[in-house]
Parts: C-alpha cells; sequence; structure tokens
C-alpha cells in the first residue's frame, strides 16, 4: 500500500488530515477529484442505458437552442484546456525526469478533462437523448461535485492565504459550466405533448389561450441567451432611433405577467390555504410568497453572484500588485489575472443587470395582484367596512400603498447582500490591515447601533404621514365631487381653509419623515470617512506594517464597505414604507365582508314561475344591530308582473331593492330572486365617454334594437339637438347633460341589456310631468310588458285604482 501510494504521490506524503484536503496541489484533494469523477462515470453509464425508459420522461430535440451552443462550447473548452494541460504536464515530466511518476498530476488533469469534455457535450447536445430524472440527477451531481471543488480552491485561497494556481482557477470555471449544465437539463428541452395530458403538467390555470395575446410581445418568445442578454430589445431600440415611439410600439406584457393572471394564481393558493385550514385566516404576506419564491430565489442567485464577484476585485488587485513587484506564485500568472478579472467584471454586470430586472418584474407582478385584489375586495366590503374604509383610502391602497410593496421586492435581497458583502469586505479586511480591523467594525457598529432609534421614528412619523395623506385625499375628492353645490353655496373659501390644515398637517408629518431620512444619510455617507480614519489610526498604534499591496487593497475594500453602508438607509426607509403600506393593505383585505349565506339566493330550476321572493324577511345594513331596518317581509312577485313601492322618505324603499341585488345582509327569513336584474338607480350614474358607449355599456350593437330603445326612453328629440348625435362625448360624470336627460341615458342602459328583473329606483324625479307620463306608458307597460318590474315611486298618480 505504501509503494502505490508513493507511487501516485511521489515523494510527498500521503496526508488525509482536513487542511491538506482543502488545498488543490495536496494528493488527497487529486483522488477526491478522480474519484468525483469516478461516480460521474458511473452515474452517466447509468443514464445512457436508462434512455427512453419512458415516453413521458423524453424529450423533444428540433433544433439547437442558443443556452446549448453556449454550454457546449463552454464545457468543451474547459475540457480541452483539462486535457491539454494534462498532456503538457506528462510531456514536461518525461522531458525532465524521464519518469512518469508522480501519477496524481497528469492523471488528474487526463481523467478529469476527458470526464468533462465527454459529459459537457453530450449533456449540452444529446441530453434530449436520454431520460429525464437520470440525466437531470447526473446535472445536479456535476453541479454539486463543481460546486465542492470550487469551494475547496476558494477556502484555500481567500482563507488559508494560499496563491491562486491554475488549477484553482479551472474549478472555478468549473462551477460555472456545471450551472449551464444545469440549465440545460432544466430549461434547454421542450417536452412532449405527452405530458399535457398528465395532471401532474397540467397548467394551475386551466383558461383559454390565444396564440394572438402574445404576437407582439418579444420577451415571451425570447430564448434564454436573448433574455440573459436583454437582446430582446433591440428592435424597440432601433425603431426609438428611427421615430418616437407610442403606445402601440410598446410590447405588451406577457400572459403571466398581467395582472389577471397574477391575480388568479394568488386567489388559487388563497383558497387553497383557506381550504386546508378553514379555522384560521390565510396569511397574505406567506399566499405572495409562494406566488413568487422561484422568482425570488432566481434574483437572490443573481444578487449572490453579483456580491461575490464584486468582493473578488481587492483579492485580484492584490495579486495584480505581487504579480508587479515581481512575485508572481505560478508562470503566466499575469494572464490568468487578466481573463480572471475580465470574466469576473462580465459576471458581475450580466448578474447585476438580471437581479434587477427580475426584481422589477416581481415587484410589477405583486402591485397588479395587490391592485385586483383591493379592486375585488371592494365589491364585496361589507356595510360597516364600507364605513371604515373610505373611497379616498380606497384610492390610497391602490395608488400609494400598492406602488411603495411593489418597489420594496427590488429592495429586498439588499436586505442580506449588504450584509454579506460587509462580511465578505471585512475579511479582506482583516487579511489585508490584521487586528486594525476590529477598529472598522466598531465605527460600523456603532453607526448602525445609532441609526436603530431613527429607524423607529421614522416608522412612527410613516404611520401618521399615511393617516394624514387618507384624509387629505378625502376632503379632497368630496369638494371636487359636490364641487357645483360648495360653489352655490359659496362654500369654497371654507372649504379651502380645511384642505389648507390637512396638507399642514401632512407637511408637519412629510417634514418629520425627510428630516429622519436626513440624519441617517448624514450618519452613513460620513462613516467611511470614520471608518478609514479609524483603520489606519489603529495601525499606526499597534504597529501593523503598510505596504503598497495591503494599502491598495484596504482602499479597494474600503468601496465594498462604503456602497452596503450608504445603500443601509435607503433599505431601512423602503422597507419601513413597505411595512407601513403593507399592514394598512392587509387590514383593507381582511375587512368583513357580505356572507353569501346572508343575502338573497337564486331560486332552483323548479321555481321558474316566481322572480323575487321575500320570506319573513328581516333586512338590516348593519349585521349586528337588533333593530332590523325592514322587518317580517314578504313579498311574491311572479314573472311578469309589475309591482309599484311607495312610502314616506326612509321609510326602505332603496333597501327593499338593494336587498333583493344582495347588498343587505338578511337577519332572519329568506330573499330569492330568479333570472337576471338590471337596476336603475336614483341618481344617475354616467361614465365618461360617448352616448352610445353609455348605453351599449360593452354589448354588441344591434341597430333595430338599439333604435327602438332610444325612442322608448325619448331620446331621439335630445340627440338631434347635440352637436354629433349620440356619438357626442359625455364630460365627467356627465356634466355637460341635465339631469333628465342622465337619467333616461340610464333607462335606456337597462333596457338595452334585456334582463328579466328590472329594479326601477325613483326613475322618474328627474324629468319633467310630460317625459314621466310618456316614460310611464311607452317603457315601463310598453318595453317592459312581459318583464318583472319592481318600480319605487312617489309619483301615484301613474298608477290604476
Amino acid at each position: 500500500m505504501g509503494g502505490l501510494s508513493a507511487a501516485f504521490c511521489g515523494k510527498s506524503d500521503f496526508q488525509t488530515d482536513l487542511i491538506s484536503l482543502t488545498q488543490p496541489s495536496s494528493c488527497i484533494n487529486h483522488v477526491l477529484t478522480i474519484s468525483f469523477d469516478a461516480l460521474l462515470l458511473i452515474v452517466f453509464l447509468y443514464t445512457v442505458v436508462s434512455k427512453k425508459s419512458s415516453s413521458k420522461s423524453s424529450v423533444s430535440f428540433r433544433n439547437i437552442s442558443s443556452l446549448q451552443l453556449v454550454s457546449a462550447i463552454y464545457n468543451g473548452v474547459l475540457g480541452s484546456v483539462y486535457l491539454s494541460l494534462g498532456v503538457w504536464v506528462l510531456e514536461e515530466k518525461l522531458r525532465k525526469t524521464r519518469s512518469l511518476l508522480p501519477l496524481h498530476w497528469w492523471i488528474l488533469f487526463l481523467v478529469h478533462g476527458l470526464i468533462w469534455l465527454v459529459l459537457g457535450l453530450t449533456v449540452s447536445l444529446k441530453g434530449h437523448r436520454f431520460s429525464r430524472v437520470p440525466l437531470r440527477m447526473l446535472s445536479i451531481l456535476i453541479s454539486l461535485f463543481a460546486a465542492i471543488t470550487c469551494g475547496l480552491s476558494l477556502f484555500s485561497t481567500v482563507v488559508l492565504r494560499k496563491k491562486m494556481s491554475l488549477k484553482m482557477f479551472l474549478d472555478i470555471l468549473s462551477f460555472f459550466g456545471s450551472s449551464l449544465l444545469l440549465l440545460c437539463t432544466y430549461k434547454g428541452y421542450k417536452y412532449e405533448a405527452s405530458d399535457e395530458n398528465d395532471p401532474l403538467y397540467k397548467p394551475l390555470l386551466d383558461e383559454p389561450y390565444s396564440a394572438s395575446s402574445e404576437k407582439d410581445t418579444p420577451f415571451a418568445k425570447a430564448t434564454f441567451l436573448s433574455k440573459f442578454t436583454f437582446w430582446w430589445l433591440n428592435p424597440l431600440m432601433k425603431r426609438g432611433k428611427e421615430k418616437t415611439l407610442e403606445d402601440e410600439d410598446i410590447p405588451k406584457l406577457r400572459k403571466d405577467d398581467r395582472a389577471e393572471s397574477c391575480y388568479l394564481v394568488y386567489k388559487d393558493i388563497y383558497d387553497a390555504q383557506k381550504q386546508s385550514n378553514p379555522s384560521a385566516q390565510p396569511s397574505i404576506l406567506r399566499t405572495m410568497l409562494l406566488c413568487h419564491w422561484r422568482e425570488i430565489l432566481i434574483s437572490g442567485c443573481f444578487a449572490l453572484i453579483k456580491v461575490v464577484t464584486i468582493s473578488a476585485g481587492p483579492i485580484l488587485l492584490k495579486a495584480f500588485i505581487k504579480v508587479a513587484e515581481g512575485k508572481e506564485s505560478f508562470e503566466h500568472e499575469r494572464y490568468v489575472l487578466v481573463l480572471t478579472l475580465f470574466f469576473t467584471k462580465i459576471m458581475e454586470s450580466i448578474s447585476q443587470r438580471q437581479w434587477y430586472f427580475r426584481s422589477r418584474l416581481i415587484g410589477l407582478k405583486i402591485r397588479s395582484l395587490l391592485t385586483a385584489a383591493v379592486y375585488k375586495k371592494q365589491l364585496r366590503l361589507s356595510n360597516s367596512a364600507k364605513i371604515t374604509h373610505s373611497s379616498g383610502e380606497i384610492m390610497n391602497y391602490v395608488t400609494v400603498d400598492a406602488y411603495r410593496i411593489g418597489e420594496f421586492p427590488f429592495w429586498f435581497h439588499q436586505i442580506w447582500t449588504t450584509s454579506l458583502q460587509l462580511c465578505l469586505a471585512i475579511v479582506i479586511l482583516f487579511q489585508s490591515v490584521g487586528p486594525a480591523t476590529f477598529a472598522a467594525m466598531t465605527v460600523i457598529v456603532v453607526t448602525v447601533l445609532c441609526n436603530m432609534p431613527l429607524a423607529k421614528l421614522q416608522h412612527k412619523f410613516q404611520s401618521k404621514l399615511m393617516v394624514a395623506q387618507d384624509e387629505r385625499l378625502k376632503a379632497m375628492s368630496e369638494a371636487l365631487v359636490n364641487m357645483k353645490v360648495l360653489k352655490l353655496y359659496a362654500w369654497e373659501t371654507h372649504f379651502k381653509g380645511v384642505i389648507d390644515n390637512l396638507r399642514a398637517v401632512e407637511d408637519k408629518w412629510l417634514s418629520a419623515v425627510q428630516l429622519r431620512k436626513a440624519y441617517n444619510s448624514f450618519l452613513f455617507w460620513s462613516s467611511p470617512v470614520l471608518v478609514s480614519a479609524a483603520t489606519f489610526g489603529a495601525c499606526y498604534v499597534l504597529g501593523v506594517p503598510l505596504s503598497s499591496s495591503n494599502v491598495f487593497t484596504f482602499v479597494a475594500t474600503l468601496r465594498l464597505v462604503q456602497d452596503p453602508v450608504r445603500t443601509i438607509p435607503d433599505v431601512v426607509g423602503v422597507f419601513i414604507q413597505a411595512k407601513v403600506a403593507f399592514a394598512r393593505i392587509v387590514k383593507f383585505l381582511e375587512a368583513p365582508e357580505l356572507e353569501n349565506a346572508s343575502v338573497r339566493v337564486k331560486f332552483e330550476a323548479d321555481d321558474i314561475n316566481h322572480s323575487v321572493c321575500f320570506k319573513s324577511a328581516n333586512l338590516s345594513w348593519d349585521e349586528s344591530t337588533h333593530k332590523p331596518t325592514l322587518r317580517n317581509v314578504n313579498l311574491d312577485v311572479k314573472k311578469g308582473d309589475k309591482i309599484a313601492i311607495c312610502g314616506e322618505v326612509g321609510s326602505g324603499k332603496s333597501t327593499l331593492l338593494a336587498a333583493v341585488l344582495g347588498e343587505v345582509p338578511i337577519i332572519e327569513g329568506a330573499v330569492k330572486v330568479h333570472g337576471s336584474i338590471a337596476y336603475v338607480s336614483q341618481s344617475a350614474w354616467i361614465q365618461t365617454g360617448s352616448i352610445r358607449e353609455n348605453i351599449l355599456f360593452g354589448s354588441a350593437l344591434n341597430t333595430v334594437r338599439y333604435r327602438d330603445t332610444l325612442e322608448r326612453c325619448s331620446l331621439v328629440k335630445d340627440l338631434e339637438l347635440l352637436p354629433h348625435g349620440d356619438l357626442t362625448e359625455i364630460g365627467e360624470r356627465g356634466v355637460n347633460l341635465s339631469g333628465g336627460q342622465k337619467q333616461r341615458i340610464q333607462l335606456a342602459r337597462a333596457l338595452y341589456k334585456d334582463a328579466d328583473i328590472y329594479l326601477l329606483d325613483d326613475p322618474f324625479s328627474a324629468v319633467d310631468a310630460h317625459t314621466a307620463t310618456s316614460l310611464f306608458n311607452e317603457y315601463v307597460n310598453g318595453a317592459l310588458s312581459d318583464k318583472t318590474v319592481l318600480l319605487v315611486t312617489h309619483q301615484v298618480d301613474f298608477l290604476p285604482a
């Protein structure tokens, strides 16, 4: 056994301790690498034997993608370098010593190069020939072994302060090559259509998909290399160079990035959590993380690569200085350092761009789903919750809070990358200036401790600022909506004073928040100067020698300290804003809703002769009250009936219609409805657009029915007076129409809908007596002759005796 170890390792002892294992030049390290290669060869042979064992796991191969091509070239060149190096070592040994001993150097390079060349080219170009599971297992093992050897090389260089050798450099390059192989097996191949029938591979959202929807979306059709280098943006850049970009020139979002898709994914996961544990309220934060954990993890990997590559700068600078002083670790080290610096900077740039882009994309998705969730929640709010959350506050949730939460993913990874970058910088500083590093650490810790009370104050003031913004926006919205009333009663000065006072309160808290931000910025921008002064002062006191290599390394490392330290105030500020905004949105999304069991239900199929039925119904806008708004209501409306509801002001006529709509909770009894509903409110609701758009309201235009609708609603003469007829644009909330015209447009919209049940809430109050009579005869008794009508009115003279 001793002779075998001597033949393999030479005169050096075959040491098996941990330190020797971490040294890439030791014999035990070479034995470990060759053992890894042997295991990879066994797994590769198993993959070859089991190829195409399952038709569902095979991969369809049409053409070579950019990712496969890059992986094949990179790993092929890397394997060839290993083989060439092994041949060169063997040739030099034979030329100098006329002997093959020791064996471990040239056998290592030849075996590792041959295995890497075969595996790299096979997995990159011929992976479609093998079963999916063994192929992925092989690529995972390759990545794992490459990560181990790369980690050992980095540990030997950074921690043990060993000189960078060519093998260490190749081990680091092997890690990137294994990552390309791993991406090839997971992203480089498309699986056969047979997988689509398997429930394991069915899409989460089973919705019809139109190929034309992504016709103008280059990002959706971009290859891996195009996404990696942002090549898909080039056509847009060329178009922008030729002419001014317009809305139709901007590419559409991918289907997965649209608000509808993001919200549906969020809703499915939220409902799944609710079903798994009905007694507990699902966590909205956990649901959002489950929606985007994969994207967050990928962007985190790019953030890690960026931090590692930027931290390698001072180490390479120190190596350059030593080479300039004539202290080369091996021949041609200068060329290796130049290539290493070149590839490091390329990886730093690419990883940073991918990190930022993917983080912004995650933020866009989160903002979209939160906006959709707030909108959907607003439609289901209970009456007590509507009192708590005003329209101005809900507008703030969408425009301010959702925006700030959408910005947070861009800063999310900064929370841990700043700490990691500081730790790496401290390790490099310790190698450069030794014990003087503790002085720098002391200044950094003191700076962070001084920031903590300022951060708490900023959080407090930010919360008060959001409340002040809600109050100011609520007052401004009410003033703008009711501006006509303010003008008529000459209340402009009073409301101006109210809004000015609210602005002053908002300005007070905004000044407090910005002042705390200024304190934070001053504290952290001055910290690098304090760190430098403390470190060089400690070097002078402790007698630490300062040479050109460690001084330049310290100056370069100081930049690594400056960036995270200067970023900390922004990270703290964004984190506080996002936390406050998220708490506000969660409070809104967890607000009570109208329970389906407490509102009206639909009739069964055998009760189609009845349209509306109230059975001993007690109705109340407040679910918790013991005094209902309407008590013991019994009403049976058959199909085609016309029911007039009369009564004093505040007697509950509109509440009865709201119960049919399902907007009023039912404390006792039942309310059943069969058929579609058209509702005409007491105050007309008009959207900005043309008169035709307001009447059609998204329905297809039927010229005959549309003309009949205009005649029934007495709108023909009004349209003749308008400059563009029914294509005349209506101002905001119908500002350029009279009250009677707006009410008749609303009646026309309901009639064109052709619903089964019509709920008319005092529709004749805004029109004159002649028009009211015409509407009652032509509209209620004529156009709605075969419809079920519930009419609330004070004009009882229309009603038959």
